[in-house]
């Protein structure tokens, strides 16, 4: 089985544990603001460095990367942030990808189940790799968004920054349509990284925990031209039925090596103050972090509304996406 760490500081967490209680019409992707979003943070990569990942990300470094497990209650339950503003709905449309067999789903995924049903999913969702500062390497998941520039992808802002520090992680790749080590669409290097200020300055408030990377092309074509692109919505409606996909590292998942699917009726998290999460009756493990909420999925595509960042008991919760979201994924999609 995949090794399993759990890390105070250096890394912050895979999905965050609380134990005090458990769209609008489609549009083209949006044009980036005339100037930056103050919310926003994030780190660039120079070419080299990327190249320099895709050559880091051996068979062996992939197989032993580390899933990370929960924070202690204790370490998020006292955190407080103003919760995300919000707007006007803004939807982007999902762009199609290579042409995948579309097949009816297992039954509905009241706990963690492998992916059955191709379709875009199966090619947009897909494993993230990256490095610490203390030369630790971890595994999270990360869906890719349709964009301005074909290149981004949704995951959590655990996955690309360390909150106690504010330094982000590095070797960062992303693998769509990963499966037991196979890389069908090759490693995807990213350029730039983007998370909510707001999350390092609280040191860790999953409110925040949503983050937006920047992919180089590969062989000349972006990303979202390999793969195609989820759609993705911001100030959208709550208390949907949605779906939730990633690579969790249990055995009954999989040890990380396929993509698995949860599904259910949004709830408000109310099992921490200040929370503006809501969740499902599901939960996947370390290593899903990232992964992709969907809200009107059918087909294998839909709309990005989150990114699986925490767990509680038989709970699973996304940040909601406003217009700090909406302002980080506009920059994302200009750079």
């Amino acid at each position: 089985m995949r090794r399993v760490a759990t890390l105070f500081g250096a890394l912050t967490l895979a999905t965050l544990s609380w134990t005090a209680g458990t769209a609008a019409h489609a549009a083209a992707p949006t044009p980036a603001p005339s100037h930056p979003s103050p919310s926003a943070q994030g780190t660039s990569v120079a070419t080299e460095e990327q190249r320099a990942a895709v050559r880091f990300w051996t068979a062996e470094r992939l197989r032993t990367a580390q899933d990370v497990t929960t924070l202690p209650a204790a370490r998020t339950a006292k955190l407080a942030a103003p919760a995300p503003t919000t707007g006007e709905p803004v939807t982007v449309p999902p762009l199609p990808g290579p042409a995948t067999p579309v097949s009816a789903p297992s039954p509905r995924a009241t706990s963690p189940t492998p992916w059955t049903g191709g379709g875009l999913i199966s090619t947009t969702a897909g494993k993230v790799f990256f490095q610490n500062a203390s030369g630790g390497t971890f595994a999270c998941s990360a869906t890719v968004a349709n964009s301005d520039n074909k290149s981004v992808v949704l995951t959590a802002g655990h996955c690309t920054v360390d909150a106690a520090t504010g330094t982000g992680y590095r070797n960062w790749v992303f693998i769509p349509g990963y499966n037991n080590g196979n890389r069908p669409y090759g490693t995807f290097a990213a350029r730039r990284l983007f998370w909510d200020a707001q999350y390092v300055s609280t040191r860790g408030n999953a409110n925040w925990d949503y983050a937006f990377a920047v992919m180089n092309t590969l062989n000349g074509r972006t990303l979202a031209d390999t793969v195609g692109a989820q759609g993705i919505a911001f100030n959208s409606q709550t208390g949907r039925h949605v779906h939730s996909f990633g690579y969790g590292g249990s055995a009954a998942e999989g040890n990380g090596e396929r993509l698995n699917h949860c599904e259910g009726n949004e709830f408000a998290d109310a099992g921490r103050p200040g929370s503006t999460m809501w969740g499902i009756d599901c939960v996947q493990t370390g290593g899903s972090s990232g992964g992709g909420f969907l809200a009107d999925f059918s087909g294998g595509a839909g709309y990005l509304i989150g990114n699986i960042s925490v767990s509680a008991g038989t709970n699973e919760y996304h940040p909601t996406l406003g217009n700090e979201a909406l302002g980080l994924y506009r920059q994302a999609g200009a750079a």
